[in-house]
């Protein structure tokens, strides 16, 4: 009679391993769900049409890009340099 009762303290530890395990589970996947970004996967690059930081082009047309925007080139001076690089405006 003994060995039936050590049969069942057997699944009990199973059973209590299985659940603290799955517990476990769901509390770090609501940490991964409901954290607000501390760590972790963060995906870099143009998101989608609407992203406003995508960036088209070679680093030169970048480099181009900021100069005008800073003053430093005019209009005509940014399109002979996209010409030259064989880039379209």
């Amino acid at each position: 009679m003994m060995w039936s009762h050590g049969q069942g303290m057997v699944w009990m530890w199973l059973w209590a391993t299985v659940l603290l395990v799955g517990i476990a589970l769901l509390v770090l996947l609501a940490i991964r769900f409901f954290g607000g970004g501390s760590g972790g996967y963060v995906p870099t690059g143009p998101q989608g049409p609407d992203d406003r930081s995508q960036v088209k082009g070679s680093k030169a047309r970048q480099i181009l890009e900021e100069r005008f925007a800073k003053g430093e080139l005019t209009a005509d001076q940014y399109r002979e340099n996209l010409n030259v690089l064989g880039e379209d405006p």
